[in-house]
């Protein structure tokens, strides 16, 4: 097994798995963040923020969820770290571009600057959720008492057209992110072949133009209409 996490497959097999961990994280986390904009009243959003905080499945998640970010940010500095000990001469850049797209050349920039917007957005919100739910104001829904999740997420990106931009913008990043990820996490796990390659990279950029658009629209909402 060590033998295994120490060989270049190894490591990038761990680097695929958690980041498909990741993407089926961020699917579920946008179709949930998606009902801010269908009700006003914030019925649709606090119900489903009251199941996914509630529902024993998703708690026993949370944790394999940190641990999957943990490993997956720890893990790309240290391939990178890897990678700059074996080519410590970088490569020409005019020839870089050849066999690679400028997002999978840089991918730790992107995931680093997703880092800060994904660290941000934890204290912003999760925290305040998790460790801090007297702070927030309780609502009655078909007669169960809940937190207004709501007016928390509702409440920034009314108030900040700076948080507006910035959570824009780390919609876009996230989606630069996944447009290489996505298909090269199939890749680790052996779908390798020219066919499959080809569709799971056109898979790749249909998700993260939908996870761009997805989570960049919410706050672009908030922005036009309030």
């Amino acid at each position: 097994m060590s033998k295994f996490l120490t060989a270049s497959i190894g490591r990038k097999f761990i680097m695929g798995v958690s980041g498909l961990f990741l993407v089926v994280f961020i699917a579920v986390h946008l179709t949930v963040n998606i009902l801010l904009i269908f009700d006003d009243s914030g019925e649709l959003f606090n119900q489903a923020a009251h199941f996914m905080g509630t529902n024993p499945v998703v708690k026993i998640m949370e944790p394999l969820l940190g641990i999957g970010f943990l490993v997956h940010i720890l893990w790309s500095f240290f391939l990178e770290y890897q990678n700059w000990k074996a080519r410590p001469v970088k490569y020409d850049r005019k020839s870089s571009g050849v066999s690679s797209t400028w997002t999978s050349r840089n991918m730790l920039v992107l995931g680093a600057l997703v880092l800060v917007f994904l660290i941000v957005h934890v204290l912003q919100f999760f925290w305040v959720i998790k460790f801090n739910p007297e702070s927030m104001n309780s609502v009655i829904i078909g007669g169960e008492e809940m937190e207004d999740t709501y007016s928390l997420v509702a409440g920034l990106f009314r108030s900040s057209v700076a948080y507006d931009l910035f959570y824009i913008v780390g919609g876009i990043l996230l989606g630069f992110h996944l447009s290489h990820g996505f298909w090269s996490g199939f890749q680790t796990l052996g779908l390798s072949n020219k066919h499959w390659i080809s569709r799971l990279q056109v898979l790749g950029k249909i998700f993260s133009v939908i996870v761009a658009i997805g989570f960049s629209i919410i706050p672009l909402y908030f922005l036009i209409k309030f």
